[in-house]
């Protein structure tokens, strides 16, 4: 009996110390008072999306349209969307905007409430709706589709009266039921000197969008889910929280410097858009054909946007033939070619990590989710701290000159103020710091050869969590 215990003795000390050093599940960081909603967060990882520009202003030459246009001179000779889908499906980018309606007032679908439309111009016989074949289009290559649709309408009769809030909402049901999913809906607050008084009835604009689009995001200074940046050269504030006070803010005077950094205590999240012109102006002319942003600019506007927390919204409007003009497909197939270049290996992904502190020592808060190419894993410390440093070990010397950095956002943004250090001749330099985060951080530096990192955050708001590190070695192709 006693050789049966004896035998026995091995297995049960095994299973038991087992037992004794499972950690069992973990429970999630708690989540900060204010954090983005599923399509939020869904949008942000988009980082790219494009705007289309495109009304009677295409064929008169002018940025804004006064409303007296003859429908008749809207008639592209070669309209194509299918490639303004393909060009912008080939730069990455996953969402469509297009000025369905811009302030003369000009419909680009066939509108019951208004004869300024499509259905009165020369293209397709009065047949056409761009909307519709937009639509389609986007379906058929996985991209999404949103529309602007603009408050201020210099056609319209009703213009300034408080019927004109209905007219508004007429149209906005037609292009919110006739069109399939609407992804976005950008509503600014532009309006010119001569324009009259009128009080927008933007609470009842938002229920008509959330009652028939319920997860479509709202653009406009004030969001309620993606507000402007405050510029537009696509440049977020170095720091940029996703939180912002709305409740004080105009839609058309809103404090740019507030839009464009954010509030750390603010009450909403509120997405930062960052859109900018590939060309001078917002639609085409022909005199700017020579003027279009360089690869290596647009390269540059993604890291001051998507690199400093915001999403890149690129305006590329079509010509009056109805395409994209080939200058400016040029300048995107070789911007998108660049940043696949660089970020096409991350350096850091056969690394080791540590932490001088992790979450309950758990598992599944290890510093090594940083290196593993999944974003929804992530690193935390324990309740009470602030601040933290983790280590990372390349395993061999390695030359890089871009830094990323992700905080998992689902449960807030937290980061204010951190640094990167690298060691060199057994100390530690400092080679890149920052204040926010938040969904994404590229960090631009000097070539530097390294085996040994650190990432300090120095100051959080609070318990410090990072999903995602990386280290790339940019094309040479950036800098041409």
């Amino acid at each position: 009996m006693f050789k049966v215990i004896d035998r026995l003795l091995p297995v049960f000390l095994i299973a038991s110390f087992a037992c004794q050093s499972d950690p069992g599940p973990a429970e999630d960081i708690p989540p900060m008072a204010v954090v983005p909603s599923p399509q939020q967060i869904a949008y942000q990882e988009q980082e790219l999306i494009g705007f289309l520009h495109f009304t009677v202003n295409t064929f008169t030459d002018r940025e804004w349209g006064d409303g007296t246009e003859d429908p008749s001179i809207f008639d592209p000779s070669q309209m194509d969307i299918e490639q303004w889908v393909q060009t912008a499906k080939d730069a990455g980018m996953k969402t469509l905007i297009i000025t369905a309606k811009h302030h003369d007032g000009f419909c680009l679908w066939p509108s019951a409430y208004t004869d300024h439309t499509v259905e009165n111009s020369p293209w397709k016989n009065g047949e056409g709706d761009v909307l519709r074949e937009l639509s389609e289009a986007c379906e058929a290559s996985g991209i999404k589709m949103g529309v602007y649709l603009s408050p201020w309408d210099r056609n319209q009769p009703k213009y300034g009266t408080d019927e004109y809030n209905q007219y508004y909402l007429n149209q906005l049901e037609e292009v919110l039921t006739s069109y399939g999913e609407i992804a976005e809906l950008w509503m600014d607050g532009a309006k010119g000197p001569d324009a009259k008084d009128m009080e927008y009835d933007f609470e009842a604009y938002r229920n008509l969008i959330y009652e028939k689009q319920p997860d479509a995001l709202i653009f406009s200074d004030a969001g309620p889910d993606i507000r402007w940046i405050g510029n537009e050269h696509g440049f977020a504030g170095e720091t940029n929280w996703s939180t912002i006070d709305n409740s004080n803010i105009e839609i058309g005077g809103a404090d740019t410097d507030y839009l464009n950094t954010g509030d750390p205590d603010g009450n909403k999240w509120i997405v930062g858009e960052c859109d900018v012109s590939i060309r001078p102006g917002w639609f085409y002319h022909a005199d700017e054909d020579s003027l279009v942003k360089s690869p290596q600019q647009l390269v540059d506007i993604f890291y001051k946007s998507v690199g400093r927390n915001g999403t890149l919204l690129l305006n590329l409007p079509p010509d009056h033939r109805g395409l994209i003009h080939e200058n400016d497909v040029a300048a995107l197939n070789e911007f998108r070619s660049i940043l696949d270049e660089t970020f096409a290996t991350n350096l850091a992904l056969e690394a080791t990590a540590t932490a001088d502190n992790q979450r309950q020592e758990h598992p599944y808060f290890s510093p090594q989710n940083l290196l593993d190419d999944d974003n929804a894993t992530y690193w935390a410390t324990d309740d009470g701290l602030t601040s933290a440093t983790l280590e990372i070990d390349l395993g061999e010397a390695t030359t890089f000159d871009r830094i990323m950095l992700q905080e998992p956002i689902r449960f807030g943004q937290r980061v204010s103020s951190f640094r990167v250090e690298a060691e060199q001749n057994g100390e530690w330099q400092q080679i890149a710091q920052g204040t926010t985060i938040g969904f994404k951080r590229l960090l631009r530096i000097p070539e530097v050869e390294a085996q040994k990192l650190r990432v300090v955050i120095e100051e959080a708001k609070d318990v410090p969590a990072l999903s995602s590190f990386g280290l790339f070695k940019a094309s040479a192709r950036e800098s041409a």
